[in-house]
């Protein structure tokens, strides 16, 4: 049986109110990714990379057009229908690595995992941060944590609870370079290992031609 898309855009546009004029930050965008695709987003600052992103993981709803994650409309669902979906099916690792202060690195990838109603979360947790050399920093919270220890704590996270699409948004934005190869590097190996599909967000041409192929995005269009 042929595989059906992880990620299906259609016709999708973005506008915003700009102080009393639109302003179109994305238009008429359309493409899929198969199952196991890694895709980089490619585009100069403020193209709408980032927009794009966060449409495809449901946190912005689109001005024009369809997005279907899995074969689901997202435009079918309310926000927290959207919610549901996300925990089901994304895993998600940022700039800014967004830990939660309060817990410590265990408890901070533990959290998907007992959202998601696993009973071996902590077990899990333990092992994904094993996994990304960090067991030594079980306990330790992210004021205590370096930005690559941070960011691989936020790659845990994303990848402990076996998403089917992770989506990375300029992981390496606020690493210096030697710390964010060494994530990047890491980020591919678990995303092969896994059998994921990535979905990453760069302005570095290096990162993106390790993807199987790379969308560039020009004045919030879809190059061809």
């Amino acid at each position: 049986m042929e595989k059906e898309p992880v990620v299906e855009v259609v016709g999708l546009g973005k506008t915003v109110d700009n102080g009393g004029t639109p302003l179109t930050i994305l238009q008429d965008i359309s493409f899929s990714v198969m199952p196991g695709e890694t895709v980089a987003i490619v585009g100069a600052s403020g193209s709408g990379k980032s927009t794009l992103l966060g449409l495809l993981a449901g946190l912005d709803v689109p001005s024009a057009g369809e997005i279907r994650l899995d074969g689901l409309s997202l435009a079918a669902l309310d926000e927290d229908a959207r919610a549901v979906q996300r925990g089901k099916l994304l895993g998600f690792v940022f700039q800014s690595f967004q830990l939660l202060p309060a817990l410590n690195a265990l408890e901070n990838v533990m959290l998907p995992l007992e959202l998601a109603g696993l009973k071996t979360s902590t077990a899990t947790a333990r092992e994904w941060l094993e996994k990304v050399g960090l067991v030594h920093r079980l306990k330790h919270y992210p004021k205590h944590l370096s930005g690559g220890e941070q960011q691989r704590v936020a790659l845990a996270r994303a990848f402990a609870p076996s998403p089917r699409l992770v989506l990375a948004d300029e992981p390496t934005g606020n690493l210096d370079a030697a710390t964010g190869q060494q994530i990047i590097d890491l980020m591919f190996e678990l995303n092969a290992r896994q059998g994921t599909t990535l979905i990453l967000v760069t302005h570095d041409e290096a990162i993106a031609a390790r993807c199987t192929r790379t969308l560039r995005i020009q004045g919030g269009g879809l190059l061809l």
